[in-house]
């Protein structure tokens, strides 16, 4: 439990000098309620005196364990980019030792998410948007940034901006393709691979026209099939012609993607075109593995904080409360994703509630 009170322990207590409870430990409490599927400042109160033997272990609780108007007033009031920039410290440190465990994996997927609960339909106010960095091969999510006025663009650069990303490659969809995103992403070091859409009409345009009658011979191609689905893709990749980097303003632009996708459902089938651009030539079958990972976000990541931690459903929304116990939702799933049982998360997280044994060996895990 040190690596986590010594990385938490320099974010600026929102509170006076003379407070009962260190913040570290307010922070700790929170985070192993939440592994056990708290959801409300009020739950979190109730899981540290119901569990007040078992996080002895870990802290000495001298003034016993917080109310539920403490965590609230911490959580409201804690500075949101202080305590992400400690997320990330925490997380780069977690990294380093999965990379030492032979778990690497160089793919950064950027998307957001709307927190439809925390909306004040009175005011009627937007759902709180957060963008996250996601690694896919490591299924970590390394940093989250609030989307002001729901400008999920801006919220990216501000995430690219804060990570190193010397031999990574970042993914995004079509919303992301912009160039100022592309040199973002290159001023940090890294490779990029946009989708592009429409909106990029130009380049879209060329693009569609380079790659219109494509060599089936030069294409690599997987399949899957589950839950009654079967899907089909192929991909293409030739070298972007020298001149477009300065013709359409993307830095680095390297190779052109062309990707058809074709889905059984039911007995109907449904095709799809979609092209992108990269920044270094990948072979086809590698390019349809970076492009595949980025969608990894949504069903490891997004749709795991819905339904395993019901996050969608949580109405928690005065001042930076929601933020704050989202990123701790998210370093809850990054802990569990790597807890070695073989279990479901929705699992763990009823094991870690049921069995103080299991959530002092996942709190240890946070050293």
């Amino acid at each position: 439990m040190r690596g986590f009170r010594e990385v938490f322990d320099v974010v600026p207590d929102p509170r006076r000098s003379n407070s009962s409870h260190a913040l570290p430990d307010i922070l700790l409490i929170a985070f192993a309620a939440l592994l056990c599927g708290a959801e409300t400042c009020v739950d979190i109160a109730e899981f540290g005196e119901a569990k007040r033997d078992c996080l002895g272990q870990f802290l000495k609780l001298d003034h016993g364990t917080p109310s539920h108007d403490t965590f609230s007033r911490v959580f409201r009031t804690l500075d949101p980019p202080s305590f992400e920039r400690a997320f990330q410290r925490f997380v780069s440190a977690f990294a380093a030792t999965l990379e030492r465990q032979g778990i690497a994996g160089p793919i950064i997927a950027i998307d957001g998410k709307s927190l439809r609960g925390a909306v004040d339909s009175a005011r009627r106010t937007m759902p709180l948007h957060l963008v996250s960095a996601w690694a896919a091969d490591h299924r970590l999510v390394l940093s989250q940034c609030r989307a002001h006025n729901r400008s999920e663009v801006t919220a990216a650069r501000e995430i690219i901006a804060l990570l190193d990303l010397t031999g990574c490659t970042v993914t995004a969809d079509a919303l992301h393709a912009s160039r100022r995103t592309v040199s973002a992403i290159r001023a940090r070091g890294g490779d990029y691979a946009l989708i592009i859409k429409g909106n990029r009409g130009p380049l879209h345009a060329a693009i569609r026209d380079l790659l219109a009658d494509p060599d089936a011979a030069q294409a690599a191609s997987t399949s899957e099939t589950a839950h009654g689905r079967y899907e089909e893709r192929r991909a293409w990749v030739v070298p972007a012609p020298a001149d477009w980097a300065d013709r359409y303003g993307f830095e680095g632009l390297g190779a052109i993607v062309r990707i058809d996708s074709l889905r059984r459902v039911k007995g109907e089938e449904q095709t799809d075109t979609r092209y992108a651009i990269l920044s270094r030539f990948l072979p086809p079958r590698e390019a349809l593995r970076v492009i595949r990972a980025h969608w990894t976000i949504e069903n490891q990541q997004h749709w795991l904080l819905d339904v395993a931690f019901g996050e969608d459903r949580i109405h928690t929304r005065s001042d930076h409360c929601a933020e704050n116990l989202a990123l701790l939702r998210r370093l809850a799933l990054n802990l569990l994703q790597h807890d070695p049982r073989k279990l479901s998360i929705r699992a763990k997280i009823k094991r870690a509630g049921w069995d103080d044994h299991y959530l002092a060996t996942l709190l240890r895990q946070m050293r």
